[in-house]
């Protein structure tokens, strides 16, 4: 009975928030004031917005700290862990085989539930058929789509790689590019390879791959820019990360080429790019998205047995963004949380 009075609080919790910000969002101040109503129902003292257990939910990611674009799937993630009552871990590293000891080392810790991407899938399908066996529910972000239901996740919430790519090809098309450069900043990260190769199925011209080292951004503007000085036809260039738009344009410059800047994911900067037309159009698989129904669908399924998908991935884009749509997203790209 003690369980059951403990799931009737948590989901009046649940419906008393919702309701509460959806009848404030019908004010004539409503966007303000369901904002308002979503803080306060999830942390107004410090509280969460149930009254479930405190789980505990670990991330662990190929990339982090310092890359705009994780920093936006945290935000989502720590939002959803303070509603939901969860104590969320995070960690990160770029090498597949550190980022799997990592995630061996949480299942030491026996943590409720995990968090990973599969960018280096070969590197992860050991650890986490280990947690699986030792009963701790994985879900998987961002990359490895293709591989999370074989690897045994309940779910896997992104955008798929390859139609995000194929969207770019056919962007280029109706923005009559013909000569793209597509610029991959981590060498063996299997989404990436599979973004550069759905544009170039779609593409009508000609697309060539740029290896570059992403922990070096002088060493990525020097790539492209000699890239584009070397071959004055390149028309168009598409890097795979917010950071690296910047950098593309910098090299765009110097080598004083023509050639139109798009790119994958937003941060605030790509926002006022789009904006005042420095970039053609940014490709958006909302991370704030992927790192909050992470924690929320996590904390269903402890809850609920609840599992969404249906064991196909849950998508987040992809979305192409372009000058037209810049000013309605400012507001949220400032915030970090597009």
């Amino acid at each position: 009975m003690a369980r059951a009075r403990t799931g009737v609080r948590a989901l009046g919790a649940v419906l008393a928030a919702v309701l509460g910000a959806g009848l404030v969002g019908c004010s004539s101040t409503g966007g303000k004031r369901a904002e308002d109503a979503r803080k306060a129902a999830q942390n107004a003292r410090g509280e969460a917005a149930v009254t479930t257990p405190r789980w505990t939910f670990a991330m662990v990611t190929h990339s982090g700290d310092g890359d705009t674009f994780w920093d936006i799937v945290q935000s989502g993630a720590k939002e959803a862990a303070a509603k939901d009552n969860i104590n969320f871990l995070y960690a990160h590293n770029d090498e597949g085989q550190q980022q799997a000891q990592l995630v061996d080392s949480y299942i030491s810790k026996k943590v409720d539930a995990l968090i990973v991407t599969l960018a280096k899938p070969d590197a992860m399908k050991a650890v986490v058929a280990k947690a699986r066996k030792a009963g701790i529910p994985v879900i998987t972000v961002n990359s490895g789509s293709e591989q999370s239901k074989e690897f045994g996740a309940l779910t896997h919430i992104g955008q798929d790689e390859s139609v995000a790519g194929e969207a770019v090809g056919d962007e280029l098309d109706a923005r009559g590019r013909k000569k793209a450069l597509c610029v991959l900043h981590e060498q063996g990260n299997v989404g990436h390879e599979q973004r550069c190769a759905g544009a170039k199925k779609t593409f009508g011209g000609r697309m060539q791959n740029l290896y570059v080292d992403g922990t070096n951004m002088p060493d990525v503007q020097a790539s492209i820019e000699a890239k584009l000085q070397a071959d004055p036809s390149v028309d168009s260039v598409v890097t795979l990360g917010a950071p690296f738009a910047d950098a593309a344009v910098q090299a765009r410059k110097s080598a004083g080429s023509e050639a139109e800047v798009g790119t994958f994911d937003l941060n605030p900067k790509v926002a006022a790019a789009l904006k005042d037309g420095t970039l053609g159009f940014a490709v958006d698989q909302q991370p704030y998205l992927q790192g909050y129904e992470a924690v929320d669908l996590l904390w269903l399924y402890k809850y609920n047995a609840d599992v969404l998908g249906g064991g196909r991935p849950v998508l987040t884009g992809p979305q192409i963004i372009t000058q037209k749509d810049a000013d309605e997203l400012a507001e949220y790209t400032d915030r970090g949380t597009r």
